[in-house]
């Protein structure tokens, strides 16, 4: 169980989850190509290959670390909050009740929008701020916030009216 089924409440359900885009892996990939080609020029060179494989140990830290990043970062959105997990040491988490969301930015660059991948911007009442980057499909993202918020709405006595 992840962060966000541990600290769900009770009768709570999760609509939409989201994680980190892929692009996260694309340094650490071609580092590793890299230092594989460094590893078959030292032994072709004449080196050990057993020492010339030392070569590997920073790419393979990087992809471990990319990976760990990936694995223990978390969206979701419930039917009653936005939760947000960030972090693998240090943590950075964000649980906001859906009343007091008030505003969902996305920023996409060129690459951003070919790929599916963006920044999410989450304005809670009280003008907080917080940015997350890298996220995949962050319009769908901001799109679950939005349903869920609406169908909040339409079921707490007194709110809006379904259409």
């Amino acid at each position: 169980m992840g962060y966000v089924d541990d600290n769900l409440l009770p009768g709570e359900r999760v609509h939409y989850r989201a994680r980190l885009h892929w692009k996260l892996f694309v340094g650490p990939v071609l580092l590793t190509i890299l230092g594989l080609a460094f590893v078959g020029l030292a032994i072709n060179q004449g080196f050990d290959p057993y020492w010339s494989l030392l070569i590997l140990v920073i790419p393979a830290g990087t992809v471990l670390s990319a990976y760990l990043t990936w694995r223990c970062s978390e969206f979701a959105v419930s039917d009653k909050r936005v939760l947000i997990k960030t972090g693998i040491v240090g943590r950075h988490t964000l649980e906001t009740l859906l009343t007091k969301v008030e505003n969902i930015g996305v920023e996409q660059t060129l690459w951003g929008r070919l790929f599916n991948f963006g920044t999410i911007y989450v304005t809670g009442t009280g003008s907080t701020r917080e940015t997350f980057a890298g996220i995949h499909a962050p319009l769908e993202f901001r799109k679950a916030i939005e349903a869920a918020a609406v169908a909040f709405e339409e079921r707490r006595p007194g709110g809006r009216p379904q259409a």
